[in-house]
């Protein structure tokens, strides 16, 4: 799948809830709750995403010319977050990575109904994901 056929998928998944914004965040926070544990050994002080309010330790690896990321994160709703980023730049090539738009994130309202700290947290995120595929390609 293409990160624009995953953004698209996403798209669709939150305009089920329309504005309920409870209801997205309730999916957040599941999304959150499903991603796989990263390994202990990644979480270590040089895998603190910067510029996040919350602790998110992102670990980047490539396997067979694609990203492979795993996360985890000590807060349920930055959780969930970085479960999104991953579902839609884990398991692409660096180049497509590096050169998403991520659009959905605008499209489902995500940066709208953000605090100002988790919004920069989320940009922060994506910073990270894109400067790691541009160091692995």
């Amino acid at each position: 799948m293409t990160i624009e056929d995953i953004e698209n998928e996403i798209i669709e998944e939150f305009e089920l809830f329309g504005d309920d914004w409870e209801g997205k965040y309730e999916h957040l926070i599941e999304l959150g709750k499903s991603l796989p544990k990263i390994d202990d050994q990644f979480k270590t002080e040089d895998k603190i995403i910067k510029g996040c309010q919350s602790r998110v330790w992102l670990h980047s690896e490539k396997r067979a010319d694609k990203i492979i990321y795993t996360a985890d994160s000590d807060a349920i709703i930055t959780k969930g977050m970085v479960a999104l980023m991953i579902r839609v730049l884990s398991h692409q090539h660096p180049q497509d990575i590096m050169h998403a738009n991520l659009d959905f994130i605008n499209k489902i309202g995500l940066t709208e109904h953000l605090s100002p700290t988790r919004a920069n947290g989320l940009v922060s995120m994506i910073k990270q994901m894109k400067l790691d595929a541009l160091a692995l390609s």
